[in-house]
């Protein structure tokens, strides 16, 4: 992947940095990118970037130092940034919600932890053992056996974290067996429940298109 990717979407332009680049490779080509963008640009308008950081998490310093960049360009503004992970600050967040559970204890084999609403998990769930909610589920901790979110029929609920090694995803009356070849590997995967009702998986990064209610409740 090269160091900044441009994309666009339904909702404007984005920023793609690669999280193995070094920051000076990507301020370099963040600036040779918008170069070229201004001189094949005719627009008068103000057009604005978000850019999406993936697993890299900017210190203020390096936010600053994108923001100097931009100054450089009349007509190019930076919208906001996009980490593609759920920080500390995502969780409290979260927490501070009076729907949503803390949950840090181990789930062993054959045990079942059953709550009602949004749970964030900083524990670890065992193999053969099932975290189960009403509401949604982010993990922070480890899951290694069953996670059930929108029990028993809410297929409008998520699960959202490093879901590379569970047993199992269900959301609603819906079930995913976790394949080798899927999810990806990282805490910004996303389990939704499609328009067509089946179970799978997206970004991070993509949860506005995936599920707005979700993604204005996490800050965006």
């Amino acid at each position: 992947m090269q160091a900044v990717v441009l994309r666009g979407n339904q909702d404007g332009y984005q920023l793609v940095l690669d999280q193995a680049a070094s920051f000076n490779e990507i301020k370099e080509k963040l600036r040779e990118l918008l170069d070229n963008l201004a001189a094949d640009s005719n627009a008068t308008n103000q057009i604005s970037f978000d850019v999406l950081s993936n697993q890299r998490l900017l210190t203020a310093e390096q936010n600053k130092q994108l923001e100097l960049i931009f100054s450089d360009y009349d007509h190019f503004q930076i919208h906001k940034v996009i980490p593609d992970v759920i920080t500390i600050e995502d969780a409290l967040h979260l927490k501070e919600q009076d729907n949503v559970h803390l949950a840090t204890q181990t789930i062993r084999n054959g045990q079942t932890l059953e709550l009602k609403g949004d749970v964030l998990y900083l524990g670890v769930i065992n193999e053969g053992g099932r975290l189960l909610t009403t509401g949604n589920i982010y993990v922070m901790g480890t899951a290694l056996g069953i996670l059930q979110a929108g029990y028993p029929s809410g297929e409008d609920k998520v699960v959202i974290g490093d879901l590379k090694h569970a047993q199992q995803i269900r959301i609603g009356e819906q079930i995913s067996i976790v394949e080798t070849d899927q999810p990806a590997e990282g805490n910004q995967t996303v389990a939704y429940v499609n328009d067509l009702h089946v179970l799978q998986y997206g970004q991070l990064t993509d949860l506005k298109t995936i599920n707005p209610k979700i993604y204005h409740q996490m800050g965006g």
